[in-house]
């Protein structure tokens, strides 16, 4: 199994409560795939599918069994980090109030970084690659994940109310443009953002960590890449995939996704786990 080479301290804000917190990052050496687990206020929150109790503004699990009360949040990123890096192992306490993992810049960046920086020990484990095809959709939005012979590639469309934004397609190469995908930082509406902090949300958005799409058809930003939103989805769909418990980066697939979001993105991978 691959984890980081030693412990690992990072502290920030939540990107919806703005609380701060502090997280420990520590190797987990089993010889046996435990998965990314999460420590916080003395209970245990497995990264897993069955785990996830929200989808609304970001993904929140909770321990279910033990019931709800005790959650982390925004956990999308770096679980889109650990798949990057192919970490199947690795222990996260929570040493402070806030229960979001620190949204940093808003990307995978930073955790990509302080992984590569750090170092690994073990091995990633092997992945089976897909055989068959799955399709799972609603309304105007689908999933679709087909066998490919190489590398696995991300297709991603949207369809948002920006002339940039408006039918496009966006793709991940793993040979080409992952290092885009993995600066590609969160975004929103910049009309939206004062209705959604005074209903308690997004308190902790920035120009730093969130890029607003303005009304003018423009950006809060200058943006890392073209079409870096779109590419955002991209990242937002490993990490919720890697909640199956196997890395999506491994499985040669060329997965196509039009229009979607967290709620069909956790409902596919809930769809195909046991498949894969």
């Amino acid at each position: 199994m691959k984890t980081v080479k030693s412990k690992i301290t990072a502290s920030g804000n939540g990107l919806m409560t703005n609380l701060r917190a502090d997280v420990e990052i520590c190797p987990n050496v089993s010889d046996k795939k435990e998965g990314i687990r999460f420590f916080i206020n003395g209970k245990m929150i497995e990264a897993k599918t069955s785990n996830v109790v929200s989808c609304e503004h970001c993904v929140v699990l909770a321990n279910v069994e033990e019931g709800a009360g005790t959650k982390i949040a925004l956990i999308e990123h770096f679980m889109a980090a650990c798949a990057i890096c192919g970490i199947d192992n690795l222990d996260v306490y929570f040493k402070s109030q806030g229960y979001e993992i620190p949204i940093m810049d808003g990307s995978a960046k930073y955790w990509v970084d302080l992984f590569n920086q750090t170092g690994y020990q073990g091995e990633q484990a092997a992945v089976k690659p897909v055989s068959n095809h799955f399709v799972f959709s609603h309304n105007n939005s689908m999933i679709v994940l087909m066998p490919n012979q190489g590398k696995t590639t991300i297709t991603y469309a949207v369809n948002y109310n920006h002339p940039d934004l408006k039918n496009r397609w966006v793709n991940l190469d793993l040979d080409k443009n992952l290092d885009e995908i993995i600066e590609a930082r969160t975004f929103g509406y910049l009309r939206d953002l004062e209705t959604f902090q005074k209903m308690g949300y997004s308190k902790g958005v920035t120009i730093e960590n969130t890029v607003g799409l303005t009304d003018d058809g423009g950006y809060t930003a200058a943006l890392r890449s073209e079409f870096e939103p779109a590419k955002h989805k991209i990242l937002d769909i490993i990490g919720d995939l890697y909640l199956t418990g196997v890395n999506p980066l491994g499985l040669n697939a060329n997965i196509f996704v039009k229009e979607a979001g967290h709620a069909l993105h956790i409902n596919f991978a809930k769809n195909i786990e046991k498949s894969l």
